[in-house]
């Protein structure tokens, strides 16, 4: 009871005191009241107080729809049948009829609520309040009033309000409102946080780096109230279905009643097995069980996701996930760490600190994940002066230092000026470079494969996707040697941006399924937006990315990928079951009605029975 909210409790109290005045209506009706008293005018009043205890909003409802022009719907087809009850002395099925539905409702509230539960979890990871500094005083203000290069000042156990940068302070940062992932992560002086997160143990002092409707938290909560709105196919058609099955069985409803009247005359009608075999075909035929359990099986299927730290922008894209057979992945911060490293240094002329400092010098104003390992490499020290930079696309930079000219970058760029370096089979990224035209040496950056990348691929075969494909704009080496770790049979190297669209298109015209593109740069938008499913990794992800994608894996992990995709077949397993059981008990009892081999009682739990069988068996998808 301390689960249910009030308007459930009280709801349930109807149904309990509807279901004792129904039983001492019986009692009344069939041993107490001396026979020659059961009169419709003392007995109707008996069964019309448990009638309307239980019913007055079901026929306040249908009213309503009458007035809106919104007929037949489940509610006027309820009312209309208890009346008919009423009309033909049924007393006692009356009240049933509207007892047991009232029973099925409260099932779809209890299941729907907690189908809820996990994503409006999701909903109450923004604080309502940010403490700022402002003219030396802190003060708390709403966090769409902070702005950005303002300093926040986060006590331990206070959510993050705004994605920053730690200016001051380390504590462990709890994320697991947003990934899943409940161990903390450390976060020192230079680190980015991100709004939503808890703060665990030390004071923290965060610059603002993002306005509030930028911020991560702002952009979650978008994609939550998103994905309830976004139907799925299954969903569309459905709803399609019942507003064309509804009219057709009140009209079959409505001729099972009057072709008797023109065949055998008044008096069989007026007996009322006619009318009462129409009104069991109007119960028996209210399509519930179908409207509720198909879309609480897939809000089912994004609150099971959600708490695994995989964002479903709509139950649209939980459909197309359950029917994809091939994924294609981009390599890096995809199924790599993204965080290059220098791990060799292979100098020609001078020492390896040299030739370090030159590339780290010419690399220093760039942005570069490859920029940045170079510096880092190079130490804290202060680097050589450069004039005269110029970035060439796609091949590296030209500089001057020390009156020297100095060129850093690929193969190409070495070879525009006649250099040949030499052939290099070890794996990553090589960085050479050339003084005033003379081959320096070369250093590797290598990107390590993420621990779980090689479990991803594996349990996506088991799965059973057919086809594996890695897109990427790394060397041809590198690519080969990554997929050959992974088990990736198919991978296409040195794409620019639209090399990805168009190698990705021509997969698409060669795929049975659907098929899904992993990625996580901004260089991957266009991708993740031409695939029939885009995932995109959105801890480490870039904005573009995320806001692209379909499916966001908060946790960066491709093995969460796997999981996605048994999440959404079983969601999908459980919404054909309930359409193909409910179909089915349906029209046996709507076959069984016609020849009046059945009765109210029956038509009432073949109704409302199937429909808590089906919101039962689609709480399943929210396991």
């Amino acid at each position: 009871m301390n689960r249910l909210s009030r308007k459930q409790k009280w709801t349930l109290c109807r149904i309990l005191v509807s279901a004792g005045l129904l039983i001492l209506a019986v009692l009344l009706h069939h041993l107490i009241l001396p026979h020659e008293t059961r009169k419709w005018y003392i007995l109707l009043p008996v069964y019309a107080i448990p009638y309307l205890l239980i019913g007055y909003d079901v026929i306040r409802k249908a009213i309503l729809g009458i007035v809106h022009g919104q007929l037949l719907d489940e509610n006027f087809l309820m009312w209309i049948a208890t009346i008919g009850a009423f009309a033909i002395g049924e007393y006692p099925e009356a009240v049933f009829v509207m007892l047991f539905y009232q029973v099925g409702e409260l099932f779809q509230s209890i299941a729907v609520g907690r189908s809820r539960q996990s994503i409006s979890d999701l909903m109450d990871i923004c604080p309502e309040r940010a403490r700022v500094v402002r003219d030396g005083i802190e003060i708390e203000v709403d966090p769409t009033e902070v702005a950005v290069g303002e300093l926040l000042v986060i006590r331990p156990g206070e959510k993050i309000p705004l994605d920053g940068v730690v200016e001051v302070g380390t504590s462990g940062i709890n994320t697991k409102s947003l990934t899943g992932e409940s161990i903390p992560r450390e976060v020192a002086p230079g680190d980015t946080i991100i709004s939503g997160c808890v703060n665990q143990s030390g004071v923290l002092h965060v610059r603002v780096s993002k306005p509030y409707e930028d911020s991560t938290v702002a952009k979650i909560l978008e994609l939550v109230e998103r994905s309830s709105s976004v139907k799925s196919k299954t969903e569309h058609a459905i709803t399609k279905f019942a507003r064309i099955y509804t009219p057709c069985v009140v009209g079959a409803a409505a001729l099972l009643a009057l072709i008797p009247l023109f065949i055998l005359g008044p008096t069989a009608v007026w007996q009322g097995q006619w009318l009462k075999a129409a009104l069991i075909f109007l119960v028996v035929s209210c399509p519930c069980a179908l409207v509720i359990s198909v879309p609480l099986s897939y809000f089912g299927g994004i609150g099971a996701a959600s708490k695994r730290g995989i964002l479903m922008k709509g139950s649209e894209y939980l459909e197309t996930l359950a029917r994809v057979d091939t994924v294609a992945f981009d390599k890096t911060g995809t199924l790599t760490e993204g965080s290059f490293r220098v791990t060799e240094v292979t100098p020609v002329q001078g020492s390896e600190k040299e030739l370090l400092m030159l590339a780290a010098a010419a690399e220093q104003d760039s942005n570069h994940p490859i920029a940045q390992s170079l510096r880092q490499a190079a130490g804290e020290g202060p680097l050589p002066a450069v004039a005269d930079t110029e970035e060439i696309a796609g091949r590296g930079i030209r500089t001057v230092i020390d009156g020297k000219t100095v060129l850093v970058g690929n193969r190409s760029l070495m070879e525009s000026v006649g250099i040949e370096p030499p052939r290099d089979a070890r794996i990553g990224t090589v960085v050479y470079i050339a003084v005033d035209g003379v081959f320096a040496g070369s250093i590797l950056i290598s990107d390590a494969i993420k621990p779980d990348a090689k479990e991803a691929m594996d349990e996506l075969k088991k799965s059973g996707v057919r086809r594996l494909v890695m897109l990427t704009g790394d060397r041809d080496e590198v690519a080969g040697a990554v997929s050959k770790e992974l088990g990736i049979t198919e991978y296409r190297a040195e794409l620019l941006p639209d090399g990805k669209v168009e190698a990705l298109e021509s997969y698409l015209g060669d795929t049975a399924g659907a098929l899904a593109f992993v990625g996580d740069g901004v260089n991957d938008a266009p991708v993740l937006a031409r695939a029939d499913v885009g995932i995109a990794m959105g801890a480490l992800g870039s904005d573009a990315a995320v806001e692209a994608a379909d499916v966001v894996l908060m946790k960066d992990r491709p093995a969460d990928l796997a999981e996605a995709i048994r999440i959404a077949r079983k969601t999908k397993r459980i919404v054909w079951q309930n359409i193909w059981f409910a179909l089915g008990v349906k029209l046996l009892f709507l076959a069984l009605s016609v020849f009046g081999w059945t009765n109210l009682w029956a038509a009432t739990f073949a109704d409302v029975g199937v429909a808590v069988i089906a919101i039962l068996n689609a709480m399943r998808a929210g396991r």
